[in-house]
């Protein structure tokens, strides 16, 4: 693992909490939901920064850790795509009003960021320790990519999420939302709302998909810095991009094919790694190739099935 010093730490930290104050605090104080032209102005900024830092990576360490950043971040904004359909299937289910939507996607997002640093850093730890764990992560890659691309939809059984059934055990919940509130005072006491459940599934979602996301990037790079720096960049853009992609989630109609692909993809080279060696800037090339191919045939589609 390549030691980074606590000043690119602390500095990475320090920028992370700016671009959260600037979204959360500045840009959007007040909850609302982000037209089109808003979430795709917000992404291609957030997505630019990105490759920037990329860049100050390559000229601070040079391009074999830059090229590992870009592959990681890479991986883990495709993933978050797919993670993004599940969003927009749980506020369905949970009935959540499109204003409210905004607000529970920016504590999700929040936990995510803790939660990834968390799980990173015990990835980091395991593989340090015991090196055979990669065959571990390459077979979950493996198994989830073939069950995502034979499957043609998305299970979702919130009822069943042990978290959600864990909470309504133990909290006592309203009927309705009460606006933005998580909790209201009922007779004397804190009642949780609806709204609270769905953040709590939206985390638990979450950290399932984490648990691919995290050895997909460690198939990458065994450098912490890296691993972490291109999740939460990933992560960053995850509000607006839902926005994004709501408007139109029916347009991409091979965009989970594609992502199983890399998932199988990532899974193989975790595997195999020990006798065969894939060059990062190939490994880099094929999830382009994939993701291109992906949109292009759900381009080529929606104009084939699109009325005249």
């Amino acid at each position: 693992m390549t030691a980074h010093s606590p000043g690119i730490w602390i500095g990475f930290t320090a920028l992370v909490a700016g671009l959260l104050a600037l979204d959360l605090l500045v840009l959007n104080r007040r909850t609302h939901v982000l037209t089109v032209r808003e979430a795709t102005r917000w992404s291609a900024g957030l997505v630019c920064l990105a490759l920037l830092f990329g860049g100050f990576l390559w000229w601070r360490e040079g391009g074999a850790h830059a090229l590992e950043y870009y592959t990681g971040y890479l991986i883990e904004l495709s993933l978050s795509v797919d993670n993004l359909f599940v969003f927009l299937l749980i506020f369905q289910y949970f009935s959540v009003p499109a204003e409210l939507q905004p607000r529970v996607l920016k504590w999700g997002i929040m936990g995510a960021i803790v939660m990834r640093g968390v799980m990173i850093a015990l990835g980091a730890v395991l593989l340090h320790r015991f090196g055979w764990i990669v065959y571990i992560f390459g077979a979950i890659l493996l198994v989830t990519g073939f069950r995502m691309f034979r499957s043609d939809s998305i299970k979702l059984e919130p009822e069943k999420n042990p978290v959600a059934k864990l909470a309504r055990r133990f909290l006592p919940f309203t009927e309705t939302y009460e606006g933005d509130h998580f909790l209201v005072r009922r007779a004397a006491r804190w009642v949780a709302t609806p709204l609270l459940l769905v953040v709590l599934v939206i985390e638990w979602s979450d950290l399932v998909f984490a648990i691919d996301s995290i050895p997909a990037i460690f198939a990458v790079t065994r450098d912490p810095f890296i691993v972490y720096s291109s999740n939460i960049f990933a992560i960053l853009g995850l509000r607006a991009l839902y926005f994004v992609l709501a408007a139109g989630i029916d347009e991409y109609a091979y965009l989970k094919s594609a992502v199983a692909l890399i998932l199988i993809f990532v899974g193989a080279k975790m595997v195999l790694g020990a006798w065969l060696h894939i060059p990062i800037l190939v490994s880099l090339g094929v999830i382009v190739l994939i993701l291109t191919v992906g949109v292009v045939l759900s381009i080529l589609k929606n104009k084939r099935t699109r009325p005249a």
